[in-house]
């Protein structure tokens, strides 16, 4: 489920970023650590995303020079089949919830999609679709 790993992806970015609180912090601890063990579960472990992860290197959506490592995370995490895990996706949750409520009170994290092509979740995106 890709809007499981894109909320994984964003509550890494935004625990990294915004870790004030200890209430933040706990609950950014708790999905660091989630995220790492699931990516440690693929075979072979990317070495590179692991590493980004545990050095609190996840970019915002909105960052350009951390892009391409957001893309890496987020496709490592859908060949683990984190959008699986609901523990990740609840801590994910969490963190979201602590560092954005107006936009988990407005349902922003809340996405279902089945069988769609062509869909974006999430801000500043760009896109093109060729659908044959």
């Amino acid at each position: 489920m890709i809007e499981s790993v894109e909320l994984v992806v964003a509550a890494l970015a935004a625990g990294a970023k915004e870790t004030a609180s200890t209430a933040v912090k706990d609950a950014y601890a708790g999905v660091k650590s989630l995220t790492v063990r699931t990516l440690r579960r693929a075979e072979p472990a990317p070495a590179e995303v692991v590493e980004r992860v545990e050095a609190d290197a996840v970019a915002s959506a909105g960052d350009e020079s951390g892009a391409a490592g957001r893309r890496k995370l987020t496709a490592a995490l859908t060949a683990a089949d984190a959008g699986a895990d609901e523990e990740l996706v609840a801590a994910a949750l969490k963190v979201l919830e602590l560092t954005d409520p107006d936009g988990t009170q407005a349902a922003k994290y809340r996405v279902l999609l089945h069988g769609n092509k062509g869909v974006q979740i999430g801000d500043h995106n760009t896109q093109t679709n060729t659908f044959h």
